[in-house]
């Protein structure tokens, strides 16, 4: 089965297992919390794991997930980073007719085949996917979190402006940074553009700007000199592919409807060069590559410092060329 979120939130107590899968890993993390809550999980009937490994604890996966609580209450199964190569242990898992434990998988973005295919097409399981905020979505989860509940009264349009262009690519990271701001402000009640200048993450604003912005624009010096900033300063470099998945989701999204964003009013002439320059076949092909990049910087061992910084030399140089083209 397909899930929305609202699905999630009204089925999870009813089957066998679930796949929450997608870029964005803040959203990814906060599902399968949500999960373990709804169906009440308590310490002693849970099981965690990573997929790798998965093929090594196989039996004892199998035995743990098919054996009931001996402390009663229900049991839960996490197995977490799985790709297509995981399918075939995790189809054996989820189908058996012994299952006493719920089983929850999450991934990073996938192809709609394999793994994923298993869980949309299967009965009694189901896959939910979980993309980056769009701008729709952002503002209202904005809204929500800084609303009369937390005593915030109004937020100013230059500070909606500003956080609908900085934030959206985890789910975790935009809580956190709204978390932030709701208690700065509680003295006030009004949000606005300083406060949130001064409570965005440790990653700097500026050089957040001009490492994204100028990328996309194929200002190369720029680009490395504003990277240089976020690594020196602390910036995690995985953080910074989501940030730029985000970026490029967005700008896609911008020269499909032919329409700028909200943006704040310091990057809007370096994201509309960009619209001008990015063929959509050349944004799609940049989120394809992201997503292998995240996977990377996570798995193959070497720095992520290294190879985001390789990454966006090459695509800094590529949206140069870019450039150059259409000026000619």
């Amino acid at each position: 089965m397909k899930w929305r979120e609202s699905d999630f939130n009204s089925g999870i107590t009813n089957i066998n297992a679930v796949l929450i899968y997608g870029p964005d890993a803040g959203l990814v993390d906060e599902l399968c919390d949500k999960a373990i809550e709804k169906l009440e999980i308590e310490k002693d009937n849970l099981l965690a794991l990573d997929a790798n490994e998965l093929r090594d604890k196989q039996d004892a996966v199998f035995a743990e997930s098919c054996s009931p609580s001996m402390f009663g209450g229900r049991k839960a199964v996490i197995i977490s980073g799985a790709g297509d190569s995981d399918t075939k242990i995790i189809s054996d898992l989820v189908t058996s007719s012994s299952l006493c434990a719920t089983v929850i998988v999450t991934a990073g973005d996938l192809r709609p085949a394999s793994l994923r295919k298993l869980f949309e097409d299967g009965s009694n399981i189901a896959a939910i996917a979980c993309y980056s905020d769009d701008t729709k979505t952002l503002e209202a989860l904005i809204h929500k979190e800084l609303s009369a509940a937390s005593g915030i009264r109004q937020v100013t349009p230059d500070a909606m402006s500003y956080m609908l262009s900085h934030m959206g690519g985890d789910r975790g990271i935009t809580r956190s940074f709204l978390q932030k701001i709701a208690i700065y402000v509680s003295d006030k009640h009004v949000v606005d553009l300083e406060d949130v200048e001064k409570c965005l993450p440790d990653t700097s604003a500026t050089s957040a700007d001009d490492y994204m912005y100028s990328l996309t624009a194929g200002h190369i010096n720029q680009t490395m000199v504003a990277l240089d900033r976020l690594l020196y300063g602390g910036a995690d470099a995985n953080m910074l592919v989501r940030m730029l998945y985000n970026h490029f989701t967005r700008l896609l999204i911008a020269v499909v409807d032919g329409q700028l964003p909200k943006l704040f009013w310091k990057v809007a002439d370096k994201f509309n060069m960009a619209m001008k320059i990015w063929p959509e076949s050349e944004i799609v092909n940049v989120l394809s590559k992201l997503n292998d990049l995240e996977k990377m910087c996570r798995t193959s061992g070497m720095q992520p410092e290294i190879l985001i910084r390789d990454f966006s030399l090459k695509l800094s140089v590529r949206a140069a060329k870019l450039a150059l083209k259409r000026r000619k």
